[in-house]
């Protein structure tokens, strides 16, 4: 593990109460290892205990989870990194574990799923909103977790640098997910200890609020990671729409051999063409789409694999020797 490059990013705002002991738990999981906590502009001094910690310590001024692992991922340079919160949930004597998995099975992301070590760590909220976005998210993306929403996750270099961050807020875990299903990416989940926050610490996640936000990120993803669906199920229901309001006038004109309802016959051409419209924007968009998704795998195969029985030497040409690369007889 020390032949690698690992960065620990602990994204903080007002974590004054438990991130001293948060880093010291990963210095000692993690001696090789640089830790990253970046200071969400917090208004205690969770910035000076993390430096008084050994932590390098940067300074994020736009509030929000994702405007911070933007900027992490922008800034930070290694092989593997691993993401966790500043607030004490997380287990950090198991990322030797979940690095390990990572590099022996050759992946890009391990997910540590949550575990509730106490009933007051999960809330029942919490509990069923990740259950019905990280379903909704299987049915509409594929799937590949069951707890998608989880804050500790052991990246490859590979990974963080073929994904473009768009979210602010704490939809970020959301959005890395999509990504690792859109590119069909190797990932694994391995259940952690998920323990309960100190008493002087308050959770930053509203539940109503942040829980909508995120529900609408997924419906911002499908539009652009999956255009046909989106759009085809919206030109369906106005197909459909179209038909229920053409029955009478179909009716009209069974009984009595006119159309009398003029103004509602225009309404079903309008919605028809419209639903014909919307149906060709949608492919254009799977088109743009796929121009996308090629350009991040671009990105993504230009890093190497965190795997180092998949590093190779270079082949040199020897001066005033030609270097045989095939076997002689290969064209028979």
């Amino acid at each position: 593990m020390s032949a690698f490059r690992i960065a620990v990013l602990l994204p903080c705002y007002n974590e004054a109460a438990s991130i001293a002991k948060v880093v010291a738990a990963f210095k000692e999981a993690l001696p090789t290892a640089s830790i990253y906590v970046y200071d969400n502009n917090s208004t205690d001094n969770t910035a000076e205990e993390a430096l008084s910690a050994g932590a390098i310590v940067r300074r994020e001024p736009n509030r929000g989870k994702g405007n911070v692992v933007r900027r992490m991922f922008s800034d930070i340079e290694a092989d593997i990194y691993v993401m966790a919160d500043g607030d004490e949930t997380y287990d950090p004597a198991v990322a030797p574990e979940l690095i390990h998995k990572l590099v022996e099975e050759n992946l890009d992301m391990v997910v540590g799923s949550r575990v509730a070590t106490d009933a007051q760590s999960f809330r029942s909220g919490h509990r069923f909103g990740n259950r019905m976005l990280t379903s909704l998210v299987k049915h509409l993306f594929g799937y590949a977790f069951e707890d998608m929403l989880s804050g500790y996750r052991i990246m490859s270099r590979r990974f963080i640098k073929s994904f473009p961050i768009h979210s602010h807020g704490f939809e970020i875990e959301t959005e890395m997910s999509v990504h690792a299903l859109q590119l069909h990416l190797p990932v694994a989940e391995v259940p952690t200890k998920y323990g309960v926050r100190p008493e002087d610490s308050q959770s930053k996640l509203r539940t109503y609020r942040d829980g909508f936000r995120i529900l609408f990120t997924i419906i911002n993803l499908l539009t652009t990671e999956r255009p046909r669906l989106f759009y085809g199920l919206l030109a369906l229901l106005l197909t459909l729409l179209s038909f229920g309001s053409a029955v009478p006038i179909f009716y009209d004109f069974h009984v009595t051999g006119e159309v009398k309802r003029f103004p509602t016959a225009f309404l079903c051409l309008g919605l028809v063409l419209l639903a014909m419209q919307v149906l060709v924007f949608g492919f254009l968009l799977h088109s743009v789409r796929r121009g996308r998704v090629e350009m991040k795998r671009l990105a993504y195969l230009v890093q190497k694999s965190p795997d180092e029985r998949s590093c190779t030497r270079p082949i040199r040409r020897k001066r005033g020797k030609n270097v045989r690369i095939f076997p002689r007889g290969w064209r028979k």
